[in-house]
């Protein structure tokens, strides 16, 4: 079987055409399975016995966050998101509160970073909006920040970030770094980056529940006081164990192999909607994720394109508003996301559902 085949028959069937994976994925069998047995457990034993017996299972997954971002004595810890995950850095953070980010930061981050009173301040980027590597390094080192985020792969767009070339900026200035993985995680390679932190959610390319997520720091990054919180949180351990599970999925089927086929879908798709007349997409044909963005002709509301996809052609896309990245984006768009198990008949069901509805 290929790895498409496999990672279908892993899953119940889709109810139509899935392509929003970069929003939230299908979980498997196995994850689903996982969380439902921790719960009769629970009901079986009691909460606090049945979260001792799943520790090991725990570990299992804390261990495979830190063979997937290569930070081998990471703490890591279990999430409700990436917004819980850079919430608490903020929080815990000693020093200026000057942060520097790419202008197309995803806007609830732009949102916690201001609750937080961090004077923000944007890094040079090229004409495709990727980060300029001729101009970071003089930037950083003119007016340095206290703290630099970097999103290596945004909820916008499916772009992807040099997010090594900054990390070598960063330690050539010795600046911290936080990555926001959320959509890098599992899709990407994030191994060996060399971030102080690295932050990602359990429900997009690793296909595990919604709810939970994953905070991947260095030694000390953290405060002792702010791990012991989120060590002692109220926790969904039902959840946290389908994630564990969906990422021995991912490790056993190969990351590498995954991020190769994701790359292959997301050419796959671009090609696709070439076809469609009218809507224009954002990202070249070759570049390496497997987030499409299109752009819809003048006039067609993409919210309403997204609706209508949904229900007259069982089609799931993302609607992406301004507020994904309110300081670049100038109009509302669709974004397409299918995961590995994507097939040529799914995107030419794709193509004639966006065909369909020209004029909504």
């Amino acid at each position: 079987m290929t790895l498409a085949d496999t990672w279908r028959a892993a899953r119940p069937p889709a109810a139509g055409v899935h392509l929003d994976s970069a929003a939230c994925s299908r979980q498997s069998f196995a994850a689903i399975e996982a969380a439902a047995q921790h719960a009769r457990h629970e009901a079986e034993v009691g909460g606090y016995v049945a979260a001792e017996a799943a520790a090991p299972a725990l570990d299992a997954g804390r261990a495979a966050v830190r063979a997937l971002t290569g930070m081998a004595d990471a703490d890591v810890v279990f999430t409700t998101g990436s917004n819980h995950a850079l919430d608490a850095l903020l929080a815990d953070w000693p020093g200026e509160r000057v942060i520097a980010c790419l202008a197309s930061e995803y806007g609830p981050n732009l949102a916690i970073m201001a609750r937080h009173g961090f004077e923000i301040r944007e890094l040079p980027v090229d004409g495709f909006g990727r980060l300029d590597l001729d101009a970071v390094g003089a930037a950083l080192a003119g007016d340095p920040p206290a703290l630099v985020h970097f999103t290596m792969l945004g909820s916008h767009s499916g772009v992807v970030q040099p997010v090594r070339d900054i990390a070598g900026a960063c330690h050539t200035q010795g600046l911290p770094l936080i990555i926001d993985a959320a959509q890098g995680f599992a899709h990407l390679d994030c191994a060996g980056i060399g971030a102080d932190a690295l932050y990602s959610s359990s429900r997009k390319w690793t296909a595990g529940p919604r709810g939970v997520g994953v905070l991947a720091t260095r030694p000390g990054f953290l405060s002792e006081d702010t791990r012991n919180r989120l060590g002692h949180a109220e926790t969904n351990v039902g959840a946290h164990l389908g994630f564990s599970v969906a990422l021995g999925e991912h490790i056993a089927a190969g990351p590498e192999a995954i991020q190769a086929r994701l790359r292959d879908v997301g050419a796959a798709t671009r090609q696709a909607l070439t076809q469609v007349p009218g809507w224009r997409v954002v990202e070249d044909l070759d570049e390496p994720s497997a987030i499409t963005t299109a752009l819809p002709p003048d006039g067609v509301d993409a919210e309403q394109v997204r609706a209508r996809l949904i229900a007259e052609h069982s089609v799931l896309t993302t609607y992406v508003d301004l507020w994904r990245a309110p300081t670049v984006m100038t109009r509302p768009a669709l974004r397409i996301s299918p995961h590995v198990d994507v097939t040529d008949d799914d995107l030419e069901v794709l193509t004639a559902a966006l065909a369909a509805v020209p004029g909504v």
